[in-house]
């Protein structure tokens, strides 16, 4: 269970990550 709940985190920052940074690059 905390390794699955582990991964997802990861996986939805980076997600979040990827998100934030295009937002950015739109708005420049």
């Amino acid at each position: 269970m905390v390794q699955d709940t582990k991964k997802v985190l990861v996986t939805g920052a980076s997600r979040g990550i990827g998100r934030a940074t295009a937002a950015a690059l739109a708005r420049a």
